[in-house]
């Protein structure tokens, strides 16, 4: 629901994950360690046909709520997920439902989540100062740097906003999108993040478009078109929020883009970045883009599995 892995701190990662080696350990040759990591990717992706549900089809999302899944999107559910995500070399957060993906030639991919931190009180949302977010988004992201430098990701800066933050108090969506770059790779264009929220009675859907900045314009309908498609259940609405018993979050609407959301930008934006980068060699994470992943699912099953 990251951005510019190199490809030996992947092969490293992975094989060490996958062998449950210890690090103090003599990692396996190069040849080793990218056979390892194409076997369980190709693994990854096997498991993902046999259980991706294609549009349109209504898709439970957890006890909260509904994706009406549209045509020509593609979904795949939390563990086969989580798998794809660690076969690229990154975690996956607790917080995830699944993976949407476009069955067509779209470079782009979503990742939809659920937090539960109680209801968000939306008032704040009256008066906030987009470059004060902004400002906010940056420090955040800039402190969460010696920890990725750490981990052997790049660091990473926020230049600015690609959508100013937009927050629909009728609908009570949230949608903001800001552009990420690496700080010491020059060449780097920069990786697009659409973040969009759906607010309900318990905490909130997120869902997160990840795209190159180069079609991020045209690639803004299918965040707006995913989110609208999402719906609470009766009861899990934010309109169902009742005062003095139900759970108040800690923290406001402005949060969701400068305090909270800094801290997961930066794995977004990796993730993003290294797809981006080298889709034409690994079909990773996020970013499986549209035509092999739809030769992948339009494959014919040769055991019951997606026709």
């Amino acid at each position: 629901m990251s951005f510019g892995l190199s490809h030996r701190v992947l092969a490293v990662a992975l094989t060490l994950a996958l062998a449950g080696t210890a690090a103090a350990q003599t990692p396996p040759a190069p040849a080793d360690r990218a056979a390892t990591i194409q076997a369980e990717q190709d693994a990854a992706w096997e498991a993902a046909r046999k259980v991706v549900q294609r549009g349109p089809v209504d898709i439970p999302l957890i006890d909260q709520g509904t994706l009406a899944l549209p045509e020509g999107y593609a979904f795949v559910p939390k563990q086969e997920s989580a798998r794809l995500l660690r076969a690229s070399g990154n975690s996956a957060s607790p917080t995830l439902i699944g993976l949407v993906f476009p069955l067509s030639d779209e470079q782009w991919s979503a990742s939809i989540d659920y937090t539960e931190e109680g209801y968000i009180r939306d008032d704040d949302a009256k008066d906030w100062n987009a470059d004060e977010l902004l400002t906010s988004l940056k420090d955040g992201t800039e402190a969460e740097n010696q920890d990725r430098i750490a981990r052997g990701f790049p660091p990473l800066a926020v230049t600015g906003w690609i959508e100013v933050p937009q927050y629909d108090a009728a609908t009570h969506r949230l949608v903001w999108s800001a552009k990420v770059v690496e700080t010491d790779n020059p060449r780097d264009q920069g990786t697009a993040n659409y973040k969009t929220y759906a607010l309900g009675r318990e905490g909130y859907f997120g869902l997160n478009l990840v795209t190159s900045t180069a079609t991020v314009e045209g690639d803004k309908k299918y965040a707006r078109e995913l989110l609208s498609a999402i719906s609470y259940s009766p009861g899990k609405r934010y309109a169902d929020f009742t005062e003095g018993t139900d759970r108040v979050a800690e923290y406001g609407l402005a949060a969701l883009v400068a305090g909270v959301a800094a801290k997961k930008l930066g794995l977004i934006a990796i993730i993003g970045a290294f797809v981006l980068k080298f889709a034409k060699v690994f079909i990773i994470g996020f970013g499986v883009f549209g035509v092999a992943l739809a030769k992948l699912f339009r494959r014919k099953p040769r055991d019951g599995g997606v026709s």
